[in-house]
């Protein structure tokens, strides 16, 4: 448990470079406390304590502005910075790695069994950003701020824009002719 806490600590410090060091990050992230409550819940969440769970995330929540669902499922080294108004879905998978921003939303647009989205490792989502749907994030990707994606993302790509598209590699871009 400590060693966890610790790599969580170091995550920070290594990613953000506003972190000014261990008593900074556990005094003042409310994204290292959201996931700190996160694993108490999902621990309640898995003995079948539902109710107990529901409430340490609703604490949580009022004390950090971050809402993680104890059903969710959340992987190592997950930074969620500035996360004020972030939502992530019960059936929601967060990979290893992986970088949340303040305001985004992990959820569902159906009642299935599976309705919220994966990301998996190393994915970057951006500000505001909705990635609403029981599909993939593949690695390494990157949602744009405020980007509403609705279908699978492949590895590596970036999306952007409403709805969410891939984004052109600069080789592909279009450039104007200069003027002489």
């Amino acid at each position: 448990m400590f060693e966890r806490i610790r790599e969580d600590i170091r995550t920070i410090n290594e990613r953000d470079p506003a972190a000014r060091g261990t008593l900074d990050v556990l005094l003042s992230y409310p994204g290292f406390h959201a996931v700190q409550f996160w694993r108490l819940s999902h621990w309640c969440w898995i003995q079948g304590w539902w109710t107990l769970a529901r409430w340490i995330s609703h604490v949580a929540r009022f004390l950090t502005g971050i809402e993680i669902h104890p059903g969710a499922k959340i992987g190592r080294r997950v930074f969620i910075d500035h996360g004020m108004g972030t939502v992530i879905g019960e059936t929601a998978e967060v990979g290893d790695d992986c970088t949340i921003y303040q305001g985004v939303t992990l959820g569902g647009t159906s009642l299935g069994e599976k309705r919220h989205p994966t990301l998996e490792s190393g994915v970057i989502v951006g500000a505001g950003a909705k990635v609403l749907g029981g599909w993939t994030v593949g690695r390494n990707a990157r949602i744009g701020s405020n980007a509403v994606c609705l279908k699978p993302v492949p590895e590596g790509a970036t999306i952007v824009g409403v709805p969410g598209h891939r984004a052109k590699k600069k080789e592909e871009t279009v450039q104007a002719p200069k003027k002489v």
